[in-house]
């Protein structure tokens, strides 16, 4: 139902918005730097073997980082409020029947998370 649909995409946008700073953290990207001897920590270790030794700005770690030290930008949570929508949604789009309709669902689904995470 559409009321169902709705529930699972809110309940995905906002489960993912409020849950990826705390994953993040517990990953090690904290607001004081990395955590030694954290996920963080061998992937910054990776990251500046890879680069030559240096982390790139922009890159994967960096991002992390700037999550888990001043949380989501606005932008960001846009992003991960959309994806957690979608994820939320998906369960009632895989029980429609007709390819069309779910491809049709598929993309309110997105529309609608995305504006849940406005």
């Amino acid at each position: 139902s559409l009321t169902a649909t709705i529930a699972g995409v809110a309940a995905g946008a906002a489960g993912a918005v409020a849950l990826t700073p705390v994953l993040v953290s517990a990953a090690g990207f904290t607001a004081g730097g990395i955590a030694a001897g954290s996920v963080a920590s061998w992937m910054m270790s990776a990251a500046a073997v890879a680069n030559g030794g240096g982390v790139a700005a922009g890159g994967v770690v960096a991002v992390l980082q700037s999550v888990g030290a001043a949380g989501l930008s606005a932008a960001a949570t846009a992003v991960v409020g959309t994806v957690g929508g979608a994820a939320g949604g998906f369960p009632h789009m895989l029980a429609l029947s007709s390819s069309k309709k779910k491809k049709y669902f598929f993309v309110q689904l997105l529309l609608i998370s995305y504006s849940f995470a406005f």
